[in-house]
């Protein structure tokens, strides 16, 4: 390894490197548009600047929260002038909480600045428009959170507990007393559980929580060493009182107090029960999830008997409604723990039309055996890094319509160039909103290939 220099130092080529902004610092900001993920734009000093909670045409004091380069991020302090399309955030932590951050916009702007972003993406990334827009799926603004995490950490110097979400761009946390966006059961049960856990005479052993609801109520307590007898019957004590599941994670897989504990969420537009146990993935958002399935089902349109492929299936979101209306289902999960159980969801709501597998999605497909003989349609959900590698084998599979979901619309602008290379044509697209008072960008696109 060649030694470093430790004598000379370098200015570049253009003169004097410009010194760094310092971390703290306040500065006055004019707003000029927006950012992608919410966050105000403003230009000073030919650096550009992304501050969190400005709007468009504001005037704000801001803090530097970090700078690199010509890049500056920073937070808004105060609103010295602020836009018409400003509202008072409902929530009293809004301002400093990482979970939402767009509550000083309205419902409406949310949606147009999430269209916004997808329409960029698919235009820059693919040189694409779909042929219609289709409308947003939207649900309620607030109380919509069915499964939430909330993070806990004793603070020995202070001899507190502090419980809530992690603070805006840091590992801090914020301590919650409620949160709006919590379905009602959560909002309802939080301030036991608050009380609870201040209530344990060692909760710096308490990592994290997970709640969910359901079929039923649900509180995961994950901790790093064993609870004591005395915390452990507070915490059953808890549970019974506010007749909610208890379940505990050590070391190993998450179990339920009460083996015979049956824990799960309805889909009751096609009379389906899926379970579930803490850790799996779900929607979070109950009344999005069921248009989200609606939507897909009406742009898939299988008949009766066709092979519809699902890949990225977990539990069975959108296999058993398709096996419902008819359709020979096959299923593709890389998890052995999901495809079992989205097995067994299958066969306790009796559908025999739907097959389950487990598989490499990185992999070729047509080389599975479950891959003969083609598909009419197919539908994937991949995550946030898109499913590059099964699009190229799309064409190889012979189906004609393919539906798209995404939590990323700049993996799917990726993807969809990628579709449409092979000579498929992007039909619809459009906005799901699964996260409102959040910047994040789920959608759903139909593509078509000519007969």
């Amino acid at each position: 390894m060649a030694k470093r220099s430790g004598g000379l130092r370098f200015q570049p080529s253009g003169g004097e490197k410009k010194p760094q902004v310092p971390t703290g610092k306040k500065q006055r900001l004019s707003i000029e548009r927006l950012a992608n993920d919410g966050r105000g734009i403003a230009f000073v000093d030919n650096r550009t600047w992304f501050v969190e909670g400005a709007l468009p045409e504001e005037d704000v004091e801001a803090r530097v929260l970090n700078a690199r380069s010509q890049i500056v991020e920073a937070r808004t302090e105060r609103v010295l002038a602020a836009s018409d399309r400003r509202r008072a955030e409902p929530c009293p932590h809004a301002r400093v909480c990482g979970g939402c951050n767009l509550q000083h916009l309205s419902a409406a702007d949310q949606l147009e600045l999430k269209q916004r972003s997808l329409a960029e993406q698919l235009s820059r990334v693919a040189s694409i428009e779909p042929q219609q827009w289709a409308a947003p799926l939207s649900g309620p603004e607030f109380g919509y959170r069915r499964r939430a995490r909330l993070a806990v950490r004793w603070d020995n110097k202070a001899r507190r507990l502090d419980v809530g979400f992690r603070a805006s761009a840091s590992q801090d946390i914020v301590a919650i007393r409620g949160c709006q966006v919590l379905v009602q059961p959560l909002q309802t049960l939080l301030p036991a559980l608050l009380a609870v856990l201040h209530a344990l005479d060692k909760p710096q052993v308490i990592g994290h929580l997970e709640l969910f609801s359901g079929t039923a109520e649900a509180v995961l307590v994950r901790h790093t060493a064993a609870l004591g007898s005395d915390d452990l019957k507070r915490l059953v004590d808890f549970a019974n009182e506010q007749n909610v599941q208890l379940w505990l994670q050590g070391e190993g897989p998450a179990q339920p107090l009460d083996s015979a504990y049956r824990l799960g969420y309805r889909l009751p537009a096609w009379d389906l029960e899926l379970a579930w146990r803490p850790g799996d993935f779900v929607q979070v958002n109950a009344p999005v999830n069921e248009a989200m399935v609606t939507q897909a089902l009406e742009w898939l349109a299988p008949e009766a008997g066709e092979r519809v492929l699902d890949l990225f299936c977990g539990l069975g979101n959108f296999s058993l409604p398709l096996a419902r209306k008819g359709a020979e289902v096959v299923a593709i999960e890389a998890v052995g723990e999901m495809v079992e159980r989205a097995r067994t969801n299958a066969e306790q709501n009796g559908l025999q039309s739907a097959h389950f597998y487990q598989a490499d999605l990185s992999k070729p497909l047509i080389e599975a055996q479950w891959a003969k003989g083609g598909f009419a349609a197919v539908l994937l959900d991949p995550p946030r890094d898109g499913a590059l590698e099964i699009v190229r084998q799309m064409a190889t599979l012979g189906a004609r319509r393919v539906v798209y979901v995404s939590c990323n619309p700049a993996t799917l602008a990726r993807d969809a160039a990628e579709l449409v290379g092979q000579g498929y044509q992007l039909k619809q697209a459009g906005v799901l909103d699964m996260f409102p008072q959040t910047a994040h960008v789920e959608a759903m696109a139909l593509f078509e290939r000519p007969a």
